[in-house]
């Protein structure tokens, strides 16, 4: 059951495409780059991801809603700035359901749009590329929202996870609520390894599993200097997932570059942790056309498979990655861009995915596992 009233809103994209539809949730005008992600279920993670912080987000998925909202799955206080779905259900029916859609995207003040062609406007990002756009309940006039799309930044060029990160440092001790648990390996009264985990806009199931492999975590600011890091005598060290422009993130590269080159500490690093690694390395990184968002990207390499989730608009120039200090782990076999690096002779990997599962398969657990065994190694 779609929306009972019915108001009128549309989007407007930067090359002056219009798709009328109908309004949901908040009621008003956001600007952001709209990009797509075609999994098939876990809207509520997907909206609170930090790494959408900026953008519109689409989904390919046909009907949104139905499993309505709870208080274990979001990710974060932190929210994309409008969701565009083909249908929108009302009609809620889930065990663990406490609110439906519309009232949860009010009440975080998020704007919506259904009733359009989700079909075709992927089809418009996929040859394009993603794009600015707005989408407005307003009675604004198209012009209106093209001056107000060229007024807004483009993606390139911007650091947001100083928007997104802690201001303060906080201890993390929640373990994940999941049958695949891995708890029990770990006694109550074993070693818990303590993490330095640096926020560039980290997602709650990220935290859940390092706990249950036994850590307990201290999230940092994305500022943090390697004297922050260093004074809390840490076991290991993360750089997490977050949005925007990796080349931008001056400080968190500056802070790889030198725990990189201490090289004594493990690490590792997950999405724009993985492209801040391979920038410190030396690396480049460019802007993808329409970028990685979804559950299902097969990444490997010698015939090891894995299904994972992705979200993410930039990736690490293979090309620009010095041979000599850096080996590839991993592609995404869809595109063979870079999906996994390790520094050789080093504690210290990434992989350009998000192994928590937060939502999507369990395949890239292992690699929690990997992090806790390189620091036993060295306890």
């Amino acid at each position: 059951m779609i929306n009972q009233y019915k108001k009128n809103a549309k989007l407007v994209l930067s090359n002056g495409i219009v798709f009328p539809g109908f309004s949901f949730g908040a009621y008003g005008t956001t600007v952001g780059e709209i990009v797509f992600n075609t999994g098939m279920t876990g809207y509520q993670e997907v909206i609170t991801d930090p790494s959408y912080y900026g953008q519109i987000l689409t989904f390919t998925y046909p009907e949104i809603g139905n499993t309505g909202t709870n208080l274990e799955d979001s990710e974060s206080s932190i929210s994309v700035k409008g969701i565009i779905v083909r249908n929108y259900s009302s009609n809620n029916s889930n065990w663990r359901s406490l609110n439906n859609l519309n009232k949860w995207l009010v009440e975080k003040n998020i704007i919506g749009l259904f009733g359009i062609d989700t079909r075709a406007l992927v089809k418009i990002l996929r040859s394009n590329g993603s794009m600015n756009g707005v989408i407005t309940s307003e009675d604004i006039t198209v012009e209106s929202c093209l001056k107000i799309i060229y007024e807004a930044p483009k993606m390139e060029g911007l650091n947001l996870s100083k928007e997104v990160t802690t201001k303060q440092r906080y201890l993390w001790k929640n373990p994940s609520k999941t049958d695949f648990d891995v708890r029990k390996r770990y006694s109550e009264n074993s070693k818990k390894l303590k993490i330095a985990a640096i926020d560039f806009g980290i997602k709650k199931s990220i935290l859940n599993r390092l706990v249950s492999h036994g850590c307990e975590i201290l999230i940092l600011p994305s500022r943090s200097t390697l004297k922050d890091v260093l004074s809390i005598n840490p076991d290991g060290i993360f750089f997490s997932n977050g949005p925007g422009d990796p080349s931008s993130v001056s400080e968190g590269i500056d802070l790889a570059k030198a725990l990189i080159e201490l090289g004594e500490i493990p690490m590792f690093g997950i999405c724009l942790g993985h492209q801040i690694f391979g920038l410190a390395l030396g690396g480049s990184t460019y802007k993808l056309p329409f970028g990685h968002r979804g559950l299902n990207h097969p990444c490997g390499k010698n015939n090891q498979i894995e299904i994972t989730s992705q979200n993410h608009g930039f990736a690490i120039d293979p090309n620009s990655l010095p041979k000599d200090i850096v080996k590839i782990t991993h592609y995404n076999l869809n595109d063979n861009t870079v999906a996994g690096l390790e520094v050789k002779n080093k504690p210290i990997f990434s992989v350009q995915y998000h192994p928590e599962a937060g939502p999507g398969p369990h395949d890239s657990d292992y690699l929690f596992k990997k992090f806790v065994s390189l620091m036993l190694e060295r306890c």
